[in-house]
């Protein structure tokens, strides 16, 4: 559990921005810690566990030949994903605000030549777009959860334009 998800709810509410999450690896994990703050449902439109990798371009609009050609666990694949996730789970054919996407390796075994803690989070937002690279360490669960706790960290460092000193 993040610490930060309140204050991260608090101030998208308070920004009138909406969130769309999109997940692989951390299976619903990502949506079920950002809808955990009393209030998150003026935020948190929906989400989509894409954690076949077919989904992801049938759902998420992620582009086939990037995933026939680098596999699911790429920085481009989890931009795509956050992206498209905007537009999936929008309402009244307006896109959320935010999107945000987890795509990686949990273990215990390697994937397409991709080591267990290898994992891309990315946000794509009205306010700025970023693709993060983790390299973490620890079982499934514990990668999972690390997962979870940098993607709460991203959002908060695009969308609230946070400084790396938390100002």
């Amino acid at each position: 559990m993040s610490t930060r998800t309140p204050e991260l709810i608090e101030a998208f509410t308070d920004a009138g921005l909406t969130l769309g999450v999109a997940e692989s690896l951390t299976g619903g994990a990502l949506c079920a810690e950002l809808i955990r703050p009393a209030g998150a449902s003026a935020v948190v439109v929906g989400g989509v566990v894409a954690y076949a990798t077919a989904l992801k371009a049938s759902v998420l609009g992620v582009d086939a030949s990037l995933l026939e050609a680098q596999g699911p666990v790429h920085p481009d694949v989890a931009a795509q994903m956050a992206a498209g996730v905007r537009s999936v789970v929008g309402s009244g054919g307006e896109a959320t605000s935010v999107g945000v996407s987890t795509t990686g390796v949990a273990g215990p075994g390697s994937q397409g030549g991709q080591l267990p803690g290898t994992v891309y989070i990315a946000v794509d937002s009205t306010r700025g777009s970023a693709v993060r690279a983790l390299s973490l360490h620890g079982d499934r669960d514990e990668i999972r959860a690390a997962t979870v706790d940098a993607a709460v960290e991203l959002l908060s460092d695009v969308v609230l334009r946070r400084r790396p000193n938390g100002e």
